[in-house]
């Protein structure tokens, strides 16, 4: 989505950090004490997007952090929206997004800046992410494709994850130690050039959740800029935490994702990218989970077939809603 208002006056500070806040109370003031340690010596300003949050979660960052640029959304904007509305007021030479459940590790905020500052040919730069026991996630991976789908979801990329063909959507393969030029790193923790983000555009709003920096990756490589992942740049990510809060939909198998809102920006990135390769990527999934529900249809206990079968019938109806992916459904989804 192109920008109505370019990133203004990029000189002011070097970091503008956007974090958008829904009912993570507890773990967004964990969020902010460790970004505020992590910002001693860099010039600075921080931006709470709070999309009407139940847990009070506003109220606290305006009581307890009165420097933080607090926007109180009338309306659940979604991860894509909630952003854009911070973007016009940054003044950064660099916007960091950061998740209310990740916490920076010591100097990574410095890091980042040093390496977008001494490489121009970056567009957007990422994080190693780990959990609070310090077990990798994915931090670096490829663009979402109809043969990295399928390796995903029949099990061979978790099955055979040093292979370089099967591991190839997550890089599972790669050493993670080392620094690498990738598609797309997760929006968990990104520091963005100012000056890309006000040439390629903002967020996608069609993306209420996920694919929103699939999306945006995309379009700063196809600008001719860098992606790039650093792996001494460590970041804290607990994941799903903000998801977790919605009582109404299915959490995927990993409890980190809503499912039919994942399957609605899957679609809609498929069109917006790949055209009518969306309908192929619906009827892939949908085909492999009736395999599955047939495969265990009968077997006692195991709920599997009926998860199965939850899963086409969430397919269907995501495909449904979104006009099979020409549409993004009123928000808030």
């Amino acid at each position: 989505m192109r920008p109505d208002v370019s990133v203004v006056d990029v000189s002011v500070v070097d970091v503008s950090v956007v974090i958008v806040s829904f009912n993570t109370r507890d773990l967004l003031r964990e969020c902010l004490n460790s970004l505020l340690a992590e910002c001693e010596g860099v010039s600075h300003e921080i931006f709470v997007v709070d999309n009407i949050s139940r847990d009070g979660s506003a109220d606290m960052v305006e009581q307890e952090f009165p420097n933080v640029r607090l926007i109180r959304s009338q309306v659940n904007l979604g991860f894509a929206a909630a952003n854009n509305k911070a973007f016009p007021l940054a003044k950064g030479r660099y916007v960091v997004l950061l998740n209310s459940d990740a916490f920076l590790r010591p100097n990574a905020l410095r890091k980042s800046i040093e390496y977008m500052d001494a490489d121009p040919r970056i567009g957007l730069g990422g994080a190693r992410l780990v959990g609070r026991d310090g077990a990798w996630q994915p931090s670096a991976r490829l663009f979402p494709s109809l043969l990295n789908e399928a390796l995903t979801i029949s099990g061979l990329s978790a099955r055979f994850p040093h292979s370089r063909f099967f591991g190839r959507g997550d890089r599972t393969w790669a050493d993670q130690n080392l620094p690498a030029d990738v598609d797309w790193v997760p929006g968990a923790y990104s520091i963005i050039r100012a000056s890309v983000l006000g040439q390629v555009g903002y967020f996608d709003e069609n993306f209420f959740l996920y694919y929103e920096e699939v999306d945006l990756c995309r379009r700063i490589r196809n600008a001719g800029y860098i992606i790039r992942y650093w792996p001494d740049v460590e970041v804290i990510h607990l994941g799903g935490e903000s998801s977790k809060t919605v009582q109404t939909l299915t959490m995927s198998k990993s409890g980190s994702q809503l499912a039919l809102w994942r399957m609605r920006s899957e679609f809609l990135y498929y069109r917006k990218h790949h055209g009518n390769t969306a309908w192929l990527a619906k009827e892939l999934e949908s085909g492999w989970h009736q395999l599955r529900a047939w495969k265990n249809k009968g077997a006692a206990g195991n709920g599997k077939s009926e998860e199965s079968r939850a899963l086409v019938s969430l397919l269907d109806r995501a495909w449904k809603e979104t006009g099979g992916g020409t549409v993004s459904p009123p928000r808030p989804w």
